[in-house]
């Protein structure tokens, strides 16, 4: 069985967010076909329970302790240093030296780094085919954040936009392929990088449609007599924290004015103060982390996802659509994702949008082929063994020369090019 080594910048497992969802069906595709190294970062202290399992999928690990408060200090040092202050966030001797170890060690002839943040442990990693899976176009979500603070966090996010993405175009052009979440996030960087454009493609994220069905039974954690609007998401995330404050003060007292019985459920772990503050508003509950999100989508009116701020692929959207139920989503929510808005799903486009498609499809009878549609498009367009088939190919070995490369590195030699990365 052949060897990779695959970084990651968050432990993937266990499979409860976007990026965690992502890099561990990553892993478990890849393990079927490699024997696959795994560095990685843990930045949630309830990940270690999760660590035997991770173990199970792979030949060495290295997991390295990453504490935000700290990780932001030391990400401070890009500001003397001119690079992007994702760099440093993510920098690790320890890590570093696993790498090398295992480079210098083990016939490793393909490399998969996912996010551009790990691509600086593999600088010198010898005849190694390297793909990056970037996922989202993070520069830009920068710009995006950039657009809603005020100075100086308006100017430091502009400065990390701008130098992340000529990182960006960097590790696309030094790597033998880069992958992204969906077309247009692929399309976008096309069009920021053309000098890389051959070398860029993407593959869908997918949904566990068995898991995610509505053929199963779920309690219903709602109160009885309502007409609950469910979020769900990580909520100790940016873009989240937002989406769930702008719909609860701009959108929800509209529609809750006209239909009283309404209620706006907030799901999903480790919500931030800004969130907490929410549940003070009249019918808005944040219930934070549950064992099972489906119940919550299962019984739920409907779901609404009214992200200002989004690259990539919402998993929350595909989740929902699988169970079958009806979706209102901002266009912003809906990048990436292929569907058709008024059949599959309703897109809203500004606050009287949302209140005003809200209210008419609660006051109107349940509409079960749009929930229908919407999971036969989640079977059709996403499901994982469709996507990771795009993995195997950018994998693909390359000719029988590449086979005859030698893979002994002079490991003195790389610590020291390292040093230089690490100080």
């Amino acid at each position: 069985m052949q060897e990779l080594l695959y970084l990651v910048h968050r432990i993937p497992y266990p499979p409860d967010k976007g990026d965690k969802i992502r890099s561990y069906h990553l892993l478990k595709h890849l393990s079927q076909h490699y024997r696959v190294h795994l560095g990685t970062f843990i930045d949630d202290e309830k990940d270690r329970r999760y660590l035997s399992k991770v173990r199970n999928l792979c030949g060495e690990t290295c997991f390295v302790d990453l504490y935000p408060k700290r990780a932001r200090l030391r990400s401070l040092r890009g500001l003397l240093s001119g690079q992007p202050l994702t760099l440093p966030y993510y920098r690790d001797r320890s890590l570093q030296a696993w790498v090398n170890s295992v480079l210098e060690t083990r016939p490793i002839r393909n490399i998969l780094i996912f996010s551009s943040a790990m691509a600086q442990y593999v600088d010198h990693a010898g005849p190694a085919r390297r793909i990056i899976d970037f996922v989202d176009i993070d520069s830009d979500k920068w710009m995006q954040y950039a657009t809603t603070k005020t100075w100086p966090m308006s100017w430091i996010y502009r400065r990390e936009s701008r130098l992340l993405l000529g990182y960006e175009r960097k590790i696309a052009e030094d790597f033998d392929g880069a992958a992204f979440v969906s077309q247009s996030e692929a399309s976008l960087f096309k069009k920021l990088a053309p000098e890389v454009a051959a070398k860029v493609t993407y593959f869908n994220n997918g949904v566990d449609a068995d898991y995610f069905s509505p053929q199963n039974s779920y309690p219903n954690p709602y109160p009885a007599s309502k007409h609950p609007l469910v979020f769900i998401g990580a909520m100790d995330y940016w873009a989240n924290v937002d989406a769930v404050g702008w719909f609860a003060r701009s959108i929800f007292p509209t529609i809750r004015a006209q239909l009283p019985e309404v209620e706006f459920h907030i799901v999903g772990a480790r919500p931030a103060t800004e969130v907490m503050a929410l549940a003070a508003l009249p019918g808005v509950t944040v219930a934070g982390s549950v064992p099972d999100v489906r119940p919550y989508l299962a019984h739920a009116s409907l779901a609404v996802a009214p992200l200002r701020i989004a690259r990539g692929i919402q998993n929350k959207v595909l989740e929902a659509m699988a169970m079958e139920k009806i979706v209102v989503a901002s266009p912003q929510a809906m990048e990436g994702i292929c569907a058709n808005a008024g059949q599959e799903l309703f897109v809203a486009n500004n606050e009287s949008d949302f209140a005003h498609q809200i209210i008419t499809l609660l006051q109107s009878e349940p509409n079960r082929t749009i929930g229908h549609a919407a999971r036969v498009r989640v079977l059709e367009d996403y499901s994982w063994k469709k996507g990771l088939e795009s993995v195997d190919a950018l994998l693909s070995p390359r000719p029988a020369a590449y086979a005859d490369k030698d893979y002994s590195h002079n490991v003195q030699n790389r610590f020291e090019s390292a040093g230089d990365n690490l100080a």
